[in-house]
């Protein structure tokens, strides 16, 4: 097994399940010291079990600025520094266009996009020279798929956000990437608010849709997000690496 990050200090939000739990179960494999955080007390606890008792595991709702403020705080006192940093905190769900809220908008913009921004600037006075920073998007910015009108704005504004935090970190020697999964076989799609039979229909429609005909795993998203924050990918900044079987290329 490759050590790639022996040593180093990865920080995985939202890393309590699904792509994040795997990224972080990933730089633990390869040597990292790790902190993740996640809002269900079930799932860090899980987690924690998972990634063994040397983890840092933070309860936190990264889309409000003192949870981010304080996790961090909490990271430096253990660690001091972060070397890699994986912005996953995410929630997604489909809403027909007439059917979205003014809480629904406001609550999907202050994860995915607010918290992502906010990750990032909190992280900057841990972030070490060299280190990477990697946000988690999705196929979603580039689709007009139905009822995800406000999720894939927030998704498109992860993608640019990405390319604007490349050109403010740059100088300080810190990399900003992006990925951008297409289906993943993870917990989210049960959990977007539609009725099982709804679910169901959705997933047989999703896997016509993928080239490979399969949803994609969890740890191939995690290997993705690794090699962004690995020094192999010192020459890849404010990059977009989707990872979606085929589906928006073919």
């Amino acid at each position: 097994m490759s050590q790639r990050f022996k040593d180093k200090v990865a920080v995985v939000t939202g890393g309590n399940s699904g792509i994040g739990l795997a990224t972080a179960k990933a730089y633990t494999r390869e040597g990292a010291r790790v902190a993740i955080t996640g809002r269900s007390d079930t799932t860090l606890k899980t987690a924690q079990k998972e990634l063994g008792p040397d983890a840092l595991v933070i309860k936190a709702d990264m889309s409000r600025v003192p949870e981010i403020t304080a996790a961090m705080d909490q990271i430096k006192q253990k660690h001091g520094r972060i070397d890699a940093l994986f912005v996953n905190a995410g929630i997604g769900r489909f809403v027909p266009l007439e059917a979205v809220t003014e809480e629904f908008f406001d609550e999907t913009m202050a994860t995915n996009l607010k918290g992502a921004f906010f990750t990032v600037q909190k992280a900057i006075p841990l972030l070490s020279r060299g280190a990477a920073v990697v946000l988690n998007a999705s196929i979603n910015a580039h689709m007009g798929m139905p009822n995800s009108s406000v999720y894939g704005a927030s998704k498109a504004a992860v993608v640019n956000l990405a390319k604007t935090l490349s050109a403010d970190l740059l100088q300080r020697g810190v990399r900003v990437n992006v990925v951008s999964p297409g289906p993943v076989a993870t917990p989210i799609l049960d959990r977007m608010g539609m009725p099982e039979e709804q679910t169901r229909q959705t997933k047989e429609w999703i896997t016509q849709q993928v080239p490979l005909k399969r949803f994609g795993h969890p740890d191939e998203i995690a290997a993705a997000v690794l090699y962004l924050s690995s020094s192999e990918s010192q020459f890849v900044v404010g990059t977009e690496l989707v990872i979606d079987g085929g589906m928006i290329q073919l």
